[in-house]
């Protein structure tokens, strides 16, 4: 009976993911169909946009060349209609004289005959006939201004679509997910010399398998990318996996795009719990300051027992109130015990994440605690927290905590701290985030889940989440696993 209810259980798994994996390609489906329609809406317009741009040039350039025409014309008129009138005037005169040379030829008086020849001849060589250019300053001839359109028109005959890239293909195995950062690399499925760019668009995603169309997340686009391959650095993996699709374009047009590939980005991310902070801290998801005000005017007030349970002495006594019961009933913390927990347990794997302390800070302390810390216990003074303590006030030190016994670290504290927390193998180490120097190593093994845990006094405090575990932490750890050494001087005992 059992068996074949987990066979059944198998099969209904099975059904599931397919419907599901079908409901997701009936809106791929869908979106197609309604992006169609769009899309050829869009063309059409585009199309006639381009033609009319063309009518509009061909009727510029019609009108002005007719303009040219209409130019020439009248200059070449001009010239011809001032030469004929020249020519008309110039023949008047010359018929005019030459009436009067044949009368001349009738004078009998030798005196008279002799004046009148004098006058012919002067008038002759002073004629504007003998003076014209018989040659016309124009022709009729206009075919200078003849136009061949046989090359235009033989390449609007030849007019197509734009030549389009194939699709990339996105090659996963060459893909790279490290240190926060995806290396992306794909390839043309043939050669193409005419693409210019590349197109790489991405967004994360908390869905394993293909893109769905509808995801909480937007497309991210990188354009203008000149090779096959691209790198997204300083990302914060805030989700469990990122979708990635690229397209070539040439001088033209863009292409279609690749198959969209998934790949995975899980890292660790939490938050301050403002539940489980003193009253004195206030907290944001990403900070938490040391507030001397918080809890001031409230009515509860610690008393009796309640302020016996501190170790060591507080610079300022403070009062709180419990927190309605949230997070498992967890209560926050009080009396000298600053501190506040990450509201994300870590179970099992290894992760990272990076701290930073605000300026002038006097006292903070970093580490991971069972989620069952006392609410008045402070960091690495019970055998269920381990911390590295940071103090600037009154005299400066540097150690590692647990169990109430500290190691004082002789390195300089970095102005960014990075923890790593290897619960399989039972290791808590702090390094140097710039440049990954290891501070110190708890070796131990944990019998429960822990969570972040972060003590802060007069100061504060900025995290960082969503990180991998840097590549460099990872080498450094194989080799520390194999080196024993003073770091595990306070390490606790099995718990």
């Amino acid at each position: 009976m059992d068996s074949q209810k987990e066979a059944l259980q198998r099969i209904i798994t099975t059904l599931a993911n397919k419907n599901e994996e079908l409901h997701n390609f009936i809106e791929t489906l869908s979106h197609s169909l309604a992006g169609l329609q769009v899309n050829t809406t869009q063309v059409v317009s585009d199309l006639e946009e381009e033609f009319d741009t063309m009518f509009s040039i061909l009727d510029e350039m019609k009108e002005s060349m007719t303009n040219t025409i209409k130019q020439e014309q009248a200059r070449k008129s001009h010239e011809l209609q001032n030469q004929l009138t020249q020519s008309t005037n110039a023949l008047e005169s010359a018929e005019e004289l030459l009436e009067f040379a044949n009368n001349a030829l009738d004078i009998r008086d030798e005196e008279e005959f002799a004046k009148a020849a004098r006058q012919i001849k002067d008038r002759v060589t002073m004629a504007p006939a003998f003076r014209l250019t018989m040659k016309p300053k124009a022709t009729d001839n206009m075919t200078h201004l003849m136009v061949d359109f046989s090359q235009e028109r033989q390449i609007l005959q030849n007019l197509k679509f734009l030549p389009v890239p194939r699709a990339p293909e996105i090659d996963v195995q060459d893909c790279l997910v490290v240190d926060n950062t995806v290396t992306v690399s794909w390839k043309m499925p043939v050669e193409d010399s005419k693409i210019d760019h590349y197109i790489l668009e991405f967004r994360k995603s908390n869905h394993e398998g293909l893109p769905r169309v509808k995801d909480e997340h937007s497309w991210e686009v990188v354009d203008s990318i000149k090779t096959t391959e691209y790198s997204l650095t300083g990302l914060n993996f805030d989700s469990k996996f990122m979708n990635f699709r690229v397209r070539a374009c040439n001088k033209a047009a863009a292409g279609e795009y690749s198959d969209p590939v998934t790949l995975e980005t899980r890292a660790f991310n939490f938050s301050f719990d403002s539940t489980s902070s003193h009253l004195n801290l206030k907290v944001d998801d990403r900070s938490v300051e040391w507030d001397p005000q918080g809890g001031k005017g409230l009515e509860s007030k610690i008393k009796g027992k309640e302020n016996k349970g501190s170790g060591t002495p507080s610079p300022k006594r403070v009062s709180a109130t419990r927190s309605p019961a949230v997070r498992g009933g967890r209560d926050r913390f009080t009396g000298e015990s600053y501190t506040v927990l990450g509201d994300t347990s870590i179970d099992y794997g290894q992760h990272y994440w990076e701290v930073k302390a605000l300026k002038d800070g006097k006292s903070y302390s970093i580490g991971v605690a069972f989620k069952n810390l006392g609410k008045f216990d402070q960091l690495g003074k019970t055998n269920t927290s381990w911390c590295i303590h940071i103090n600037n006030w009154l005299q400066n030190s540097f150690a590692a905590k647990h169990n109430n016994k500290a190691k004082t670290l002789e390195v300089i504290v970095p102005d960014r701290i990075g923890i790593y927390c290897d619960m399989d193998g039972g290791q808590l180490s702090f390094y140097n985030a710039e440049n990954k120097q290891l501070l110190h190593t708890f070796k131990t093994k944990f019998s429960q889940p822990v969570v972040p845990a972060f003590m802060v006094w007069c100061g504060g405090l900025t995290l960082s989440t969503g990180l991998q575990v840097p590549s460099a932490v990872k080498s450094l750890q194989k080799t520390e696993n194999g080196v024993g050494g003073s770091n595990s001087s306070i390490n606790s005992m099995p718990q």
